[in-house]
């Protein structure tokens, strides 16, 4: 789940020519185009400090993308070092810290995201994720629920949340979550799925069957639709 910065100075007060392209690029979303246009405005020295973490972030965010995880974090902490109130470098880094496997420094990011920014239910989501995998179910559960509280809507968060009261075998709190997701995004697979095995633990097979069809459906619809 990745964010992309918004530069703090918008285009249309920026100097005309090569500079305003240079924003543009930066701030496109499109991973080559971001480097070369976030290379071009780190290098010209006249960045204000919330155009400069700006301009590493997204750098680093187009880097992640292609795969350079190390110097995308290179560029997440060059970020926090110009602005260190930045929440959604220490997200961003958060994030290349779990695709390293690194999960606690990952967890510690997150963390801050959070302080800077206690609404940022994507920072809360993430770190959820990862103590679900370091077998921390409490604090996920915890976690996500907070998200839930920040965006009630959010449905991976209630299928989130399934999971870690399925691993605790609390299975009507997870058959009520994956019921909740599943209402937000009646699409979500993994939900019928996690849903099925929750109702063939209970016992209850007529509806672990019902709900693993409907999966199998959705699945079925899913591939006709890519062809």
């Amino acid at each position: 789940m990745k964010r992309s910065l918004v530069l703090a100075i918008a285009l249309a007060v920026c100097p005309a020519g090569a500079l305003a392209d240079d924003f543009a690029d930066c701030n496109s979303g499109k991973a080559d185009l971001a480097i070369s246009g976030c290379s071009k405005l780190i290098d010209s020295k006249g960045l204000t400090k919330n155009d400069g973490a700006a301009a590493y972030t997204n750098r680093g965010l187009a880097l992640a993308k292609k795969g350079n995880v190390d110097a995308a974090i290179a560029d997440y902490t060059k970020a926090i070092a110009i602005e260190p109130n930045l929440t959604w470098a220490y997200y961003s880094r958060g994030e290349a810290y779990i695709q390293k496997g690194d999960v606690d420094r990952g967890i510690a990011d997150y963390g801050k995201a959070i302080a800077i920014d206690p609404k940022n239910f994507l920072a809360y989501n993430n770190r959820g994720a990862a103590y679900y995998y370091k077998g921390e179910v409490d604090r996920a559960i915890s976690d996500f629920t907070k998200v839930i509280a920040i965006e009630p809507n959010y449905a991976a968060a209630y299928h989130n949340r399934a999971a870690g009261y399925y691993r605790k075998r609390e299975l009507a709190h997870a058959i009520a979550d994956f019921a909740k997701a599943i209402e937000i995004n009646p699409k979500d697979v993994a939900a019928y799925n996690g849903r099925s095995v929750a109702y063939l633990y209970k016992g209850d097979f007529a509806r672990a069957i019902a709900d693993s069809r409907k999966a199998q459906q959705l699945q079925s619809a899913d591939a006709q639709d890519s062809h």
